[in-house]
């Protein structure tokens, strides 16, 4: 007791149960005293109500919007591990050989010394890496309270790339992103807030989200997988290695890798606003 008042520790003990974790009450922004204060805050609204997408989203008072979106990315890519886990026991080498999303879109990996095509889901692990690579770098992103202007560019370049997987998961595996997706409104909170925040042209934004949308895929797979318990408040690793910290190019696009079980796409080419990493995009 402090002054009358008591005292909220807000803290998991061990041996705590999960429907017990967070059983705190919300703070408010100007109440967090902590350099994660912002990540923290997120969480809390999440956590508050994971639906009310524009409330997450919402930009408080006196927060920079650079180090606004910069933690929003960081824990978009936190969660997208879980839907990584879930991917695994059905996306492999043999059953998505590319990552691909629909007919039109074949990525190649560039996490290579030379460009190349991976299965899907050692796309999807690098393109998290390379992501948690960017968001760690101490070059770029030295701080978590004051984004240099020379690094937001950063930003769009790496929510392209992360948004492939909403895009693979929806149009491969159905079943798994509609069970993530009903939990997390994850590609829903993802697709408001780069076109709230202007971080990537509503062009590349291919997943359907009206209430039609389970008509839109044809491609979608009906394994009946179980999914896992929601993995809450995961860690994006630091880089491995100082030439992951400085390597800026994680994915590019193939401009003629024919797509499993059909023709060979013969795709006009459309530049992107790169990130010195001349990735272009495929359209059919």
């Amino acid at each position: 007791m402090e002054g009358g008042s008591e005292v909220v520790v807000r803290r998991v003990n061990p041996g705590t149960k999960f429907r017990d974790f967070y059983s705190w009450p919300d703070e408010e922004l100007d109440e967090m005293e902590s350099t994660l204060a912002i990540q923290q805050y997120i969480q809390q609204k999440i956590r508050r109500d994971y639906t009310d997408i524009e409330g997450v989203l919402e930009l408080p008072l006196k927060v920079d919007v650079n180090v606004w979106n910069y933690e929003h990315l960081r824990q978009f890519c936190m969660q997208l591990n879980e839907l990584c886990v879930l991917l695994q026991p059905v996306c492999n080498a043999e059953t998505c050989s590319q990552m691909t999303a629909t007919v039109s879109w074949i990525f190649l990996c560039a996490v290579h010394k030379e460009p190349k095509e991976c299965c899907a889901i050692d796309y999807i692990r690098h393109t998290l890496d390379g992501a948690a690579s960017i968001l760690n770098s101490n070059k770029y992103f030295p701080s978590r309270v004051n984004i240099k202007d020379s690094s937001v560019n950063k930003l769009p370049s790496t929510c392209r790339r992360v948004y492939r997987i909403f895009s693979h998961a929806y149009f491969h595996h159905k079943s798994i992103y509609d069970d993530f997706e009903s939990r997390t409104m994850l590609c829903h909170r993802f697709d408001r807030w780069v076109k709230k925040f202007d971080l990537i042209t509503p062009d590349l934004l291919i997943v359907p989200l009206d209430d039609n949308s389970d008509n839109l895929s044809d491609n979608s797979d009906n394994d009946g997988y179980s999914t896992l318990q929601a993995i809450n408040n995961s860690v994006v690793e630091a880089p491995n290695s100082k030439e992951e910290e400085d390597n800026g190019h994680y994915a590019t696009v193939s401009e003629n890798a024919p797509q499993p079980n059909t023709a060979p796409i013969t795709p006009d080419v459309e530049e992107e606003d790169s990130d010195e990493d001349d990735e272009t995009t495929i359209r059919e």
